[in-house]
C-alpha cells in the first residue's frame, strides 16, 4: 500500500494527495484559484494537514515554510520552475520537530491539529498585485494565499480552537511575526493564541562594505509584490513599508505573545545580510560562510560584532509584546524547530541546560517566560551547525 503511486481525491474544490504512510497528506486548495490566491505560476496553494486527537482535538499549530524571497521578475521566474514558486513541484513530506506526532519527542504539541503551509509566493505571504505580468505570467499573491488557507483551516474546525500557535521558519518565521496579530483576531476571543518565530528575526544591518544591502533588497520585494498594504499598520503608520519587514520595528507593536528562536550567528544572515555575494566579489568569505570553523580571526571578530548588533536589535523589556520569550543560541544555524535533533532529542542544542522544544512548550503553556541568551561562539558544545529552511 505505502509503495503505491500517489492517490488523489477531489472533494469540494480540494485535492488531497498522499504517497506513503510516513508522509502527511497534501491539500491542494483548488477553490482558492478563483479568488486569485495562487503561487507565483498561478498554481493552487498547498498545505499539509495532520488532524488532532484526544486532548489536542481543538488545538492547532500552523507552521509556515521558509525559503527566502524574490525581488524581481527574473528571480521569481526561476522559482516558477520549482516548489518555491509552483505547487506542481510539491511532494508529500513527513512531520518532525514542532510538527512531530510522537509524544516523547514533542510532548506539548504532538496530538494537536498540525499544519504546514507551503511557501510559493516569495514575499513571506504579503503580496497582492491584481495585475498578472503577461510576459512572465507571474502572480504576486502571497497575502491572498495566506488568507485562503487560514479561511480553509477555520472551516476545518480552527474556528473552534481552544489553543493555537502560528509558527514558521526563516521567511515563514518572519511571516509568523507579520501575521501574528491578524491570526489572533481571526480566532475565537476565548482561545489562547500565541506566535513563534524560528530564524525569522532578520536584522537591519550593514554588510561588510558598510552598505544596507538587505534594506534595499526588502524595498525591492515590497515594491514588486505590493506588500505595503498587508504589513502591520502599527508599523507602516510610522515607517516606510520596507522597514516593516524588519522584526525589530514590528515586534514592539505586537499585541500577541511571541517566542523568538534564533541563532546569534544566523547562517542565512551571515551569508546574505553580512557578507552577501555582491559585497564579497573576491569571495574572501566563501569558506567562512560554508563553515564557521574556517573563518579567519578577523572574520570571527566581524561575526562577534554581528552578534552584538543582533542582540541589540532584540526587543527590550517594556517595549515588547506580552509574555515575550527568547531562545538565542550561539550556533551557526538557520531554522532549528523543524528537525527532531535540534527541537528535542538527547543531544539537541541547549542554553542554560534547556532544550528548544521544552522552552517553547513551557512558554506556550505559561509554565515559564524566559529570555535565554547564549554565551559567545564557540562556547556551546551542544550546537548543531546547519542551514535548514
Amino acid at each position: 500500500m505505502a509503495a503505491r503511486a500517489a492517490m488523489v481525491v477531489l472533494v469540494l474544490g480540494i485535492v488531497v494527495s498522499s504517497a506513503k504512510a510516513a508522509d502527511v497528506d497534501m491539500v491542494f486548495l483548488k477553490s482558492a484559484v478563483s479568488k486569485g490566491a495562487v503561487c507565483l505560476d498561478g498554481s493552487p496553494p498547498v498545505y499539509h494537514f495532520s488532524p488532532g486527537s484526544g486532548s489536542g482535538a481543538n488545538n492547532w499549530v500552523v507552521h509556515m515554510e521558509g525559503g527566502g524571497w524574490c525581488r524581481n521578475a527574473d528571480e521569481c521566474s526561476v522559482r516558477k520552475g520549482n516548489f518555491r514558486g509552483s505547487s506542481k513541484f510539491m511532494r508529500p513530506l513527513s512531520f518532525s520537530g514542532i510538527l512531530g506526532g510522537i509524544q516523547k519527542y514533542n510532548p506539548d504539541f504532538y496530538n494537536w491539529n498540525r499544519v504546514k503551509i507551503r511557501y510559493c509566493d516569495g514575499s513571506s505571504f504579503t503580496g497582492d498585485v491584481e495585475t498578472v505580468e503577461t510576459s512572465t505570467n507571474l502572480h504576486y499573491r502571497g497575502a491572498r494565499v495566506w488568507n485562503a488557507i487560514i479561511e480553509d483551516l477555520l472551516a476545518r474546525g480552527m474556528n473552534k480552537a481552544r489553543n493555537a500557535l502560528l509558527s514558521g521558519c526563516s521567511a515563514g518565521g518572519l511571516a509568523a511575526i507579520l501575521h501574528c496579530d491578524r491570526f489572533r483576531d481571526l480566532l475565537p476571543a476565548t482561545a489562547k493564541v500565541k506566535c513563534f518565530s524560528d530564524a525569522g528575526y532578520f536584522v537591519d544591518g550593514k554588510d561588510i562594505t558598510g552598505n544596507n544591502f538587505v534594506r534595499t533588497f526588502y524595498k525591492d520585494v515590497v515594491n514588486l509584490h505590493g506588500s505595503a498594504k498587508n504589513l502591520p499598520a502599527s508599523c507602516t503608520s510610522k515607517l516606510s513599508p520596507e522597514m516593516c519587514f524588519f522584526p525589530q520595528n514590528v515586534v514592539p507593536t505586537l499585541r500577541t505573545p511571541l517566542f523568538i528562536l534564533n541563532a546569534a550567528y544566523d547562517a542565512w544572515q551571515i551569508k546574505n545580510v553580512l557578507a552577501p555575494s555582491a559585497a564579497d566579489k573576491k569571495k574572501n568569505w566563501a569558506q567562512c560562510k560554508l563553515d564557521i570553523k574556517s573563518c579567519s580571526s578577523s572574520q570571527l571578530t566581524t561575526l562577534q560584532n554581528f552578534r552584538t548588533d543582533f542582540l541589540a536589535a532584540l526587543p527590550k523589556p517594556g517595549q515588547s509584546p506580552p509574555s515575550l520569550s527568547m531562545f538565542i543560541d550561539s550556533c551557526y544555524a538557520h531554522c532549528q524547530s523543524g528537525s527532531q535533533d535540534t527541537w528535542l532529542a538527547e543531544d539537541s542544542p541547549t542554553v542554560e541546560k534547556m532544550q528548544i522544544g521544552r522552552a517553547v512548550g513551557d512558554w506556550y503553556h505559561d509554565r515559564e517566560v524566559s529570555r535565554r541568551i547564549d554565551c559567545p561562539y564557540p562556547c556551546n558544545p551542544t550546537c548543531k551547525n546547519r542551514d535548514d529552511d
